[in-house]
C-alpha cells in the first residue's frame, strides 16, 4: 500500500493505492481532499493507512442516512418486539425528516446535537417542541442503528456515541397513600373489569401484563401468578406478544384477599360464558377479556381508570402504570427488601429499582438508622 498527498486547487487531498480489483484486475485508489494544508492531508492520510494495516479502514459510500436507516430498520424488525418496532419507525421517520439528506459517512456529532436541540427548541415533523425523554428516546434509536454501521464498517465510528442528548429533568412519580388506593378500589368494585385493578394494585404487575394473564398462568392453590405475555396496542391494534423483557418474565406470589377475588371473578367469567354459548372463544383462555372471552382493549381501560380517578377527587395519576408505582413504594416504605420488589417488578437490576424509586430512599435511610442504632443502644 502506498500513498501520497498532493494539492487540487487551493486545498489539498491524499490518494491511496490499495490494490487491484479481482475481477477487472484495474488498480484501486482511495482519495479524499479538501484539507486547507498540506499537513493536514498528510495527517488524515497517515491516520487512513493505519486504519488499512489494522482492517478497519470503512469503504467510501454516498448512501445517505435516509436511505441506510430504511434498510437498517427491516434488518432489526425481527428482533423486535411489535410495539418495541412501532416506536423505532416513528424514531427513524422523526431522524430522517431532520438528517435523512446527509451522506451517512459525513454525519457529525454537532450537526447530531443540533438536530437535538431542534426537537426540543422548535419540534419535530408535527412542529410541537417535544419533551426532553422523547428526544433521549431517538437518541437512543440513532445511537443503535449507528453502531450497527460502525460494526460492518460502513462509518469510520458512532458518532451519536460522541453526541450528547438533551438531559432528562427529574418527575416524582405521583403515587398513592394506602388509604387514597384503598378508596379508589372500594369506589371501583362494581365495575366489571375489577379485578384488573386489583391486580394492578397487589402485584406491582405492568397493564399489558395484567391484560395478558391467562388462567394456566394462574395457581390459585399455590399463590401464585406466571407472567408470561402481554397484551398491548399498536395504532389502537392490539398486540399480543413476549414480556417487556426477559427478566419481566416471572412468577409473584398472590396475596389472600387477591385470591379471593379471583376466585370471585372466575365464577362471574363462568356466567358469561354460558350467555355467549358458542360465540365464547377459548382459545386466549384470558383472566380478562370481553363477554365473548376476547382480549379487552388496554386504552379504554385507562381511559376509563381516569374517569374514576376523576369521580373520587383523588390526586391525579397519569395512568394505571402509576398503580405499579404506588405498590413499588409503598412496598418499600413497609420495608419489603429493594431485591423482593425489583423481581417483583421485573426489572433488569436492583440498580433500576433503587433509582426508579430513589424518592423513597430519605425515608429507607431514617429507618436503617434508627434500626441499627436499636440493635447497638437496646432502644
Amino acid at each position: 500500500m502506498r500513498g501520497h498527498v498532493h494539492k487540487r486547487g487551493s486545498r489539498w487531498a491524499y490518494v491511496v493505492d490499495v490494490g487491484r480489483d479481482p475481477a477487472t484486475g484495474k488498480r484501486k485508489q482511495r482519495t479524499k481532499g479538501g484539507f486547507a494544508t498540506k499537513a493536514a492531508a498528510e495527517e488524515a492520510l497517515g491516520d487512513f493507512m493505519s486504519e488499512l494495516r489494522a482492517g478497519t479502514a470503512v469503504a467510501p459510500t454516498s448512501v445517505t442516512l435516509d436511505g441506510y436507516l430504511t434498510e437498517w430498520l427491516q434488518t432489526v424488525k425481527p428482533q423486535l418486539r411489535e410495539t418495541t418496532w412501532a416506536s423505532y419507525v416513528v424514531a427513524v421517520d422523526r431522524i430522517t425528516w431532520g438528517l435523512g439528506s446527509r451522506k451517512l459517512q459525513a454525519l457529525s456529532a454537532i450537526e447530531v446535537e443540533r438536530f437535538y436541540a431542534k426537537l426540543v427548541n422548535e419540534g419535530g415533523p408535527a412542529g410541537r417542541p417535544l419533551a426532553p425523554k422523547t428526544v433521549r428516546n431517538t437518541h437512543i434509536v440513532l445511537h443503535r442503528a449507528l453502531a450497527d454501521a460502525e460494526r460492518l464498517r460502513l462509518v469510520m465510528r458512532n458518532v451519536a456515541h460522541l453526541a450528547r442528548p438533551p438531559a432528562v429533568p427529574h418527575v416524582e412519580r405521583a403515587t398513592w397513600t394506602a388509604d387514597e388506593l384503598r378508596s379508589f378500589l372500594q369506589h371501583v368494585a362494581g365495575d366489571r373489569l375489577f379485578i384488573a385493578y386489583l391486580l394492578l394494585a397487589t402485584t406491582g404487575m405492568r397493564r399489558g401484563e395484567v391484560f395478558g394473564l391467562r388462567w394456566r398462568d394462574v395457581d390459585l392453590v399455590a399463590r401464585r401468578a406466571s407472567v408470561t405475555q402481554t397484551i398491548t396496542t399498536v395504532n389502537d391494534k392490539l398486540v399480543i406478544g413476549p414480556t417487556k423483557t426477559n427478566r419481566s418474565r416471572r412468577t409473584i406470589s398472590l396475596d389472600p384477599t387477591t385470591i379471593e377475588a379471583i376466585e370471585a371473578h372466575r365464577i362471574t367469567q363462568d356466567d358469561e360464558r354460558a350467555i355467549a354459548g358458542e360465540a365464547w372463544d377459548p382459545s386466549f383462555d384470558l383472566v380478562i377479556c370481553d363477554g365473548t372471552g376476547r382480549p379487552e382493549h388496554p386504552d379504554r381501560f385507562s381511559r376509563q381508570f381516569q374517569r374514576y380517578v376523576g369521580e373520587t377527587k383523588l390526586p391525579a395519576l397519569r395512568g394505571p402504570h402509576n398503580l405499579r408505582h404506588t405498590w413499588a413504594t409503598l412496598a418499600l416504605n413497609a420495608g419489603v427488601h429493594p431485591k423482593v420488589v425489583s423481581d417483583r417488578l421485573g426489572h433488569a437490576t436492583i440498580a433500576v429499582t433503587i433509582d426508579t424509586y430513589s424518592h423513597v430512599a430519605p425515608s429507607l435511610d431514617a429507618a436503617a438508622a434508627d434500626t441499627v442504632a436499636a440493635s447497638i443502644f437496646g432502644t
